[in-house]
């Protein structure tokens, strides 16, 4: 196939990268920074920059850029997007991005499918990409009636090549308000923590815990405000949700309530092991 990815960051570079270091693909790429492209095609991760001439014949172009740049590009690009192409975006969020891209996908006659990769480190760039990023993550799609069975299993292919240990098929709603739990919560909550004044004097009394609590709070602020607020509606409920239990906590600490506090620290327990994970 010919692959076209839009944005070489680190997700569309560790795409790149993998593409070539697992598939015989060919892959061409671009990015709002021109010395990006140089680096990725002297890294090897791309044959080429993706422009007007390759563009109509890219069987699968994946958009790993910010949801509203991905809507501008598709809006900018559509009319060079041949009807046999699979556009795929990288967002974070769903919903919002579906809902303006479908549309122009359906008038121009090429397939799209949402997509969003389950993989990350908390370093964004080219640089901090890898062609083992993906390795046994799940790649969640977002397919409407207008996919059919042989563009998903093309696509099953391509990212099982990369990767991923799998597909995850859900609704661009169901995607939004799970993921509004799984992940961006957990940002919120490292990007709170590690704001506490006793971060500063951690030096020699912190070990993993820490370490985890806090990896995630080295995030790109305006890509992650941006998916915040697009997701707001179910994300602010989980904040609630979880200062609701937070309080549960310090009401029971502060009133020397052993039982109560042993209790919540056995519910927490039996949920991890219902839910599984490292």
């Amino acid at each position: 196939m010919t692959i076209g990815i839009v944005g070489l960051g680190l997700i569309g570079g560790s795409v790149a990268k993998s593409a070539k270091d697992r598939t015989g693909h060919t892959v061409y790429g671009i990015d709002k920074e021109p010395e990006v492209v140089t680096m990725a095609r002297m890294a090897g991760a791309i044959d080429g920059q993706l422009n007007e001439h390759n563009l109509p014949w890219c069987d699968l172009i994946l958009l790993a850029i910010r949801p509203q740049d991905a809507v501008a590009w598709v809006e900018s690009q559509n009319r060079m997007i041949s009807p046999k192409t699979i556009v795929v975006d990288m967002c974070g969020v769903k919903r919002n991005v579906c809902a303006q891209i479908a549309p122009i996908a359906r008038k121009r006659g090429f397939t799209y499918i949402g997509g969003h990769p389950m993989a990350g480190r908390e370093r964004s760039g080219f640089t901090a990409s890898s062609g083992d990023l993906f390795v046994d993550s799940y790649m969640i799609l977002t397919p409407d009636e207008r996919a059919d069975v042989s563009q998903l299993e093309t696509l099953k292919n391509f990212f099982t090549d990369l990767g991923f240990a799998g597909l995850t098929f859900a609704t661009p709603d169901e995607h939004d308000r799970i993921v509004a739990y799984t992940s961006q919560l957990a940002h919120v909550v490292s990007s709170s923590y590690v704001k506490l004044p006793e971060a500063q004097k951690r030096r020699g009394f912190s070990a993993g815990s820490f370490r985890d609590m806090t990896r995630v709070a080295r995030l790109d602020e305006n890509m992650w405000t941006e998916l915040f607020l697009e997701n707001g509606d179910y994300l602010a409920p989980q904040i609630d949700a979880l200062i609701e239990q937070l309080q549960m906590y310090a009401k029971a600490i502060r009133e020397n309530d052993a039982d109560t506090l042993c209790s919540l620290l056995k519910e927490g327990r039996e949920k991890k092991a219902e839910v599984g994970g490292n």
